[in-house]
């Protein structure tokens, strides 16, 4: 990567720039960088004119602001240096797929991934949790990116109390309250539209996955072709679909629930999401009893009572016998979900599974009620 270093003003600029245009780079580290001058400024100018889109990286603040009070943040993609921090000795909140969630302070937690998850996908969740909260979504404000060890995280402000999952598991007198809520918070993010479309669309997303030619290693081509008919069945929509929200990533603060976690979130249609909400509340309970209580802070015989609760108060059925079928439907569409993580899968030795177990006994025989399903 092409470094720049000390200060660079009118005495240099030139050098600089006859050094800079030779090497023609996109992406630049300005962790040695001092100061940057007008002069230096209008040499990063030329060279954008010439390459396109140049990034700046691991900026200090005081020339972050150099470029900041220039305009330049506009003209330039300019990243400032990441503080790093340590969690050693601090409480662990929760835990999920991707990383662990600590308790920083009595102002601020902090959500460490993976060593191995893209920096770049760290920073799109920070960047999603701040387009949900200025829509208006019940979501906690996402500070800084910093550096962790080896690994990156994301610090968020702290609430007051501990996750969902732990209290509807330590207040049992106050479990429905707490179903009732998550109910709630879950229809107020399937009525809030986002129209922000740096947000990846549901629709774009699984079009991508179904054209990945990884299905073909484990699948016919005519199985493929009833999946990418049930994706464009799948309507274009606004509505925000969290796709992890579970107990475990809400956090609850004077009584609101919270959201900690923006991940996975994309814009398209809620029943997606509601699946996942049943994919979380019985498949991981049924399926993965340890991950239950490691994700989510629930024991899985809770999971299991809550969940036909939280569906009843969520779409308003009360009579058990149309409560069955919109769970049937559920799960339907949650082994169809399933199946789309394919082409992301770390561990593709689970994609014999999911095609023998899910894709062929149960997706493509009701491929057209699916179809119907996700068309509403």
């Amino acid at each position: 990567m092409y470094q720049i270093k000390g200060k660079i003003d009118s005495t240099n600029a030139l050098e600089f720039e006859k050094d800079i245009m030779t090497a023609l780079p996109t992406e630049i580290d300005a962790s040695q960088l001092e100061y940057i001058s007008s002069a230096g400024l209008r040499v990063l100018m030329k060279l954008r004119k010439t390459v396109g889109d140049v990034t700046v990286i691991n900026v200090s603040s005081e020339v972050y602001e150099i470029f900041d009070v220039t305009g330049f943040t506009s003209i330039l993609t300019v990243k400032k240096a990441l503080r790093e921090i340590s969690i050693e000795g601090k409480e662990i909140l929760g835990q999920g797929g991707n990383g662990t969630v600590y308790r920083l302070d009595d102002e601020t937690i902090v959500k460490v991934y993976r060593p191995d998850h893209p920096i770049d996908l760290i920073d799109r969740e920070r960047a999603y949790a701040k387009t949900a909260f200025i829509a208006g979504v019940p979501s906690i404000i996402a500070f800084d990116m910093v550096k962790v060890g080896d690994s990156y995280g994301v610090v968020y402000e702290a609430m007051n109390s501990d996750t969902l999952g732990h209290a509807i598991m330590n207040e049992p007198e106050r479990r429905d309250e707490y179903i009732m809520k998550y109910a709630q918070l879950a229809k107020t993010l399937h009525t809030t539209s986002i129209e922000d479309d740096t947000i990846t669309s549901l629709k774009e997303l699984l079009t991508e996955r179904v054209n990945d030619p990884v299905w073909l290693e484990y699948c016919e081509q005519s199985e493929v072709d009833v999946l990418k008919d049930i994706v464009a069945s799948i309507p274009e929509g606004n509505t925000l679909v969290h796709g992890d929200l579970h107990p475990g990533n809400i956090m609850i603060n004077n009584g609101e629930l919270m959201l900690i976690d923006m991940g996975e979130v994309t814009r398209g249609v809620p029943i997606y999401d509601a699946a996942a909400i049943y994919r979380d509340l019985f498949a991981m309970a049924n399926g993965d009893p340890e991950m239950c209580r490691k994700s989510m802070g629930l024991e899985p015989e809770v999971s299991l009572e809550i969940g036909p609760k939280f569906f009843a108060m969520y779409s308003g059925i009360t009579d058990p016998e149309q409560l069955k079928q919109y769970l049937q439907m559920m799960q339907l569409v949650f082994a169809f979900n399933s199946m789309m993580v394919l082409p992301v899968l770390p561990d593709k030795r689970w994609a014999p599974n999911l095609v023998n177990n899910l894709l062929r006994p149960v997706v493509i025989p009701n491929a057209d009620t699916l179809k119907y399903i996700l068309s509403k």
